[in-house]
């Protein structure tokens, strides 16, 4: 099995320096970045496995980092670190593709857990025909596997949390998906911080549907969940 390379933008040499120490002893790879533009150009270099990017940075912010990568490659897992305590933060994190954060400081086994976690969920084999395991919704294909929906010649790139909550909502089509449901099954925690995010996506599959043109609709039933479901 290869080598799980995974790629550290923190300008803190002494936290790098022991996130990397503790990646390294459980059979990780790690490029570490101290700024933002050194973090894009080894993103471009080492085309890494999965992406651990620190919000505050010198010389290109973490933001804008992740931003770039969001561009180029829609599949790659990335996990913010932030000392920032605003949930507005965390969520501008998220909208920008991010799939997971982790507030410093963080707890080293609870951040392999989740680099873990991530990684199982992307890593999964890609489809030989480009129409294999599509799943219709309205006018639009959706495909978890390539993390796209397609329609009238264009095609969207998903990140990998949004592909898992799009494919959740699908199985409960027509029906409720509870709130906690969705939250422990692809969070693993129902928390204020993770339903929070969660309404990110929900908005976002949102914008995807509807530039799409998609006859399928995501509703809120308040206090209780979502439901995947045709427009009136």
């Amino acid at each position: 099995m290869n080598k799980v390379n995974i790629l550290l933008v923190e300008d803190e040499p002494v936290l790098a320096s022991i996130v990397k120490e503790s990646l390294d002893s459980r059979g990780f790879g790690v490029s570490i970045a101290g700024n933002g533009t050194e973090g894009w150009s080894l993103f471009n270099l080492n085309k890494p496995d999965l992406c651990i990017v620190d919000v505050m940075l010198p010389k290109k912010d973490g933001y804008s980092l992740v931003r770039d990568i969001r561009m180029t490659n829609s599949r790659v897992p990335i996990i913010f670190l932030t000392a920032r305590t605003q949930m507005e933060d965390v969520l501008k994190g998220l909208e920008l593709g991010a799939d997971d954060y982790m507030k410093k400081p963080f707890s080293m086994e609870e951040l392999i857990l989740r680099i873990k976690a991530l990684l199982r969920r992307s890593q999964m084999p890609e489809i030989d025909g480009e129409h294999e395991g599509d799943i219709l919704l309205g006018n639009l294909l959706f495909n978890h596997q390539r993390l796209a929906i397609s329609g009238e010649g264009h095609t969207a790139y998903l990140s990998q949390r949004e592909g898992d909550l799009l494919r959740l909502l699908i199985q409960y089509r027509n029906r409720l998906l509870d709130r906690r449901i969705a939250l422990l099954q692809i969070w693993g925690e129902d928390n204020r911080f993770n339903a929070r995010s969660m309404d990110v996506y929900i908005t976002r599959l949102r914008k995807f549907l509807k530039s799409g043109g998609s006859s399928i609709e995501i509703l809120s039933v308040r206090g209780q969940g979502y439901k995947l479901t045709d427009k009136d």
